[in-house]
């Protein structure tokens, strides 16, 4: 588990209507889908061809009340001991340390100013997929909305070892790309806008025919919330919600 200390190497959706929720990003984004068979707490596995890159569950009972959402993994050599860390600066823990059977152990936490992520160390047999920007139907960006971006940055540094790759001037606000290793950007962070009402991480899935994925999103019940627009590099990414009110994005050339 060394090389995935400090990578985002997982996603999953919690929702109101799983199967719902399978459907619809089958669809959009050519994932398959796969009930992964544990026992007592229903888990669907979602595939970009042979390569697993996450789930989708339910919100569990006691979150009732939870918005559908998306969230990223990150993984760490010892759950325990970064959700320690985590905690004494200035972090929240949601849910502490807990192991998933044959799987691995994880924790719910966020960082000092409220965005949400989790922890996670996996069993000998988890092996985490990493495939280049551009690969379809895979995770290919995590933002930071922050409530001060240049702060954060400073504190995910410290917490996982990353790296600034470069700083765009977006005419108002600076966006700032990193890495989580010896590798090419893989995210990037922002002083979050005054609309929205809180901190958070938000994902991109990259698709490889992407007005296509929009026109689906559409078709299929889900909301697309901004025209598309270009991003440096030269891809594009649209603004999503599915129909159960998680957010989402995606990525891709056009």
């Amino acid at each position: 588990m060394t090389s995935a200390t400090g990578r985002f190497i997982w996603h999953d959706l919690m929702t109101t209507d799983t199967k719902a929720a399978e459907a619809f990003y089958t669809v959009v984004t050519g994932w398959t889908a796969t009930d992964s068979g544990m026992p007592g707490a229903p888990y669907t596995i979602l595939a970009a061809g042979e390569d697993a890159i996450g789930g989708i569950m339910a919100i569990p009972q006691g979150d009732a009340g939870m918005p559908p959402c998306w969230t990223g993994y990150v993984g760490v050599p010892d759950v325990d001991a970064y959700t320690d860390r985590i905690a004494k600066s200035g972090g929240k823990v949601w849910r502490s340390p807990r192991d998933i059977p044959d799987v691995g152990r994880f924790s719910v936490v966020a960082d000092p100013q409220g965005a949400v992520f989790i922890l996670f160390k996996g069993t000998s047999e988890f092996a985490p997929v990493s495939r280049p920007m551009g690969t379809a139907g895979h995770f290919a960006w995590n933002e930071l909305h922050a409530g001060d971006g240049e702060k954060a940055f400073d504190w995910y540094q410290n917490m996982f070892g990353w790296e600034k790759a470069e700083a765009h001037d977006m005419g108002g606000f600076t966006y700032t790309t990193f890495r989580t290793g010896d590798n090419a950007a893989v995210g990037g962070m922002m002083t979050k806008m005054a609309f929205e009402p809180a901190p958070h991480w938000a994902y991109y899935v990259w698709v490889a025919d992407f007005d296509a994925a929009g026109e689906r999103i559409k078709a299929h019940g889900g909301k697309v919330l901004m025209d598309a627009h270009e991003v440096p590099g030269g891809a594009w990414i649209l603004a999503c919600q599915d129909p159960q009110g998680a957010y989402f994005n995606l990525l891709g050339q056009r």
